[in-house]
């Protein structure tokens, strides 16, 4: 390995081209699964719950992806989610019947949330405290570039070809990814790979360790994934309340996803420099009061600025759950304790868009949306509040106090809850 500074640039190759290969591929998905559904005989309603079962998978996935990459390692908990994820690629592939087609894509949403667990973890462990947040803010990106990226890679796959096609396309994304991951090494070994001796705590002994975390900043992570996920789902739907048409919806929300894409590296340099509450803070204000705003949008015009807004909002946050992560996770059991602290954000994600459809279903989309707005305002109090409490890096002032505290008691920060943190390194890095 090399001795070099790590800096965002020399992660590239190992960590940030495969994620975003990857990503691409799970991209190019999203817009095609329902319609697969319908290809194969279901229902409208069938063929929706068949897009949710990704989402759906990534959460059974997220306690079983923490315990695996605690047991393999990162690099090898990816390799084996690869492979998984060619088996069921192939499977949706060629898929008759609409079960089947549901069993493959819910096997799919796992093997994501293992791949995306274990590029945390491991960023978590290698990279300086001082460029973490762009570090997670940049993978994060990747994921949002992947998801903007691939349905027009899709599209141009799919133009008089049949809609099966869209699977081998990931499955070859997924194969290159494999490829990279096998011939790039990653720029650090992390440390608990020369780690000896017992083996990992269960996920469950974790969770009860740290059941003061999860039940307070884990709260505030679930409410933000609420927040952040329901906007996808609240824009289209508006859109169509209007009257657009469908072409006109997918610019406004092509536009939106732009926006997002472009804010991943700015805000995680303010998170790095200032402190993560200057980020997570205003983007779940912006989020919920341009989710709030919504309802009183009433043409084209008015729903792009409030969509673009919108975008802002989320693309400022990109990386803020996984970089409040990698601060309150215990350096011994981390995995174990990332893979709970993601099915806190995806349970959020898949929960949120629940209570607008509900709201929708009772005849008062504006009263879903307005709720799911103020739902961001609680979730901005709730990261103020608890934030400061567990993460050393909330602001600068708690940062100049934990590394006081840290000389004082010898490594024992935070004070409040001295198992929860990473130890403090050096914030002298390179962008």
């Amino acid at each position: 390995m090399s001795s070099r500074p790590i800096t965002l640039r020399s992660l590239i190759p190992a960590v940030f081209l495969p994620a975003l290969i990857f990503e691409t591929g799970m991209g190019a998905l999203a817009p095609v699964l329902a319609l697969s559904g319908r290809a194969l005989g279901a229902s409208v309603g069938a063929a929706g719950l068949v897009l949710a079962l990704l989402g759906v998978g990534q959460i059974l996935g997220d306690v079983p992806a923490g315990a695996l990459a605690a047991r393999l390692g990162d690099r090898k908990a990816m390799l084996v989610a690869a492979g998984v994820a060619m088996v069921t690629l192939t499977g949706c592939a060629l898929a008759t019947r609409v079960w089947q087609l549901a069993v493959a894509v819910t096997a799919t949403g796992a093997t994501n949330a293992v791949f995306v667990l274990a590029r945390q973890s491991y960023l978590t462990e290698v990279v300086p405290t001082g460029l973490r947040a762009r570090a997670l803010s940049t993978l994060g990106g990747m994921s949002r570039i992947g998801a903007f990226v691939g349905p027009f890679i899709g599209a141009a796959v799919l133009t008089g070809r049949p809609l099966r096609d869209i699977y081998w396309l990931a499955l070859l994304c997924t194969a290159v990814t494999v490829v990279v991951l096998l011939v790039v090494p990653d720029v650090a070994e992390p440390a608990d790979a020369t780690r000896g001796g017992a083996a990992p705590a269960s996920v469950r002994t974790v969770v009860y360790r740290h059941r003061k975390v999860f039940l307070t900043l884990g709260l505030a992570v679930l409410l933000v994934g609420s927040v952040r996920a329901t906007r996808q789902t609240v824009l289209p739907l508006w859109a169509e309340h209007l009257g657009l048409s469908p072409s006109s919806t997918s610019v406004v929300f092509g536009l939106a996803g732009l926006v997002d894409t472009l804010t991943f590296y700015p805000s995680g340099k303010v998170m790095d420099r200032a402190g993560r509450l200057w980020i997570a803070v205003p983007s779940m204000l912006v989020l919920g009061l341009t989710q709030a705003t919504l309802p009183l949008t009433h043409g084209h015009a008015s729903l792009t600025a409030v969509a673009l807004l919108m975008g802002f909002g989320n693309g400022i946050g990109s990386g803020i759950l996984m970089t409040l992560g990698a601060d309150v996770a215990p350096p011994q059991t981390r995995a174990q304790f990332l893979g709970a602290w993601r099915l806190c954000a995806d349970s959020g994600s898949a929960g949120g868009p629940l209570v607008v459809s509900a709201a929708a279903a009772l005849g008062s989309l504006a009263a879903g949306i307005a709720v799911m707005g103020g739902m961001g305002i609680v979730a901005a109090g709730a990261l103020l509040r608890w934030v400061p409490r567990y993460s050393e890096f909330a602001t600068t002032g708690t940062r100049r106090h934990g590394k006081s505290t840290l000389v004082a008691t010898a490594g024992s920060w935070p004070p409040r809850d001295s198992d929860s943190s990473n130890a403090v390194r050096g914030p002298n890095v390179q962008d």
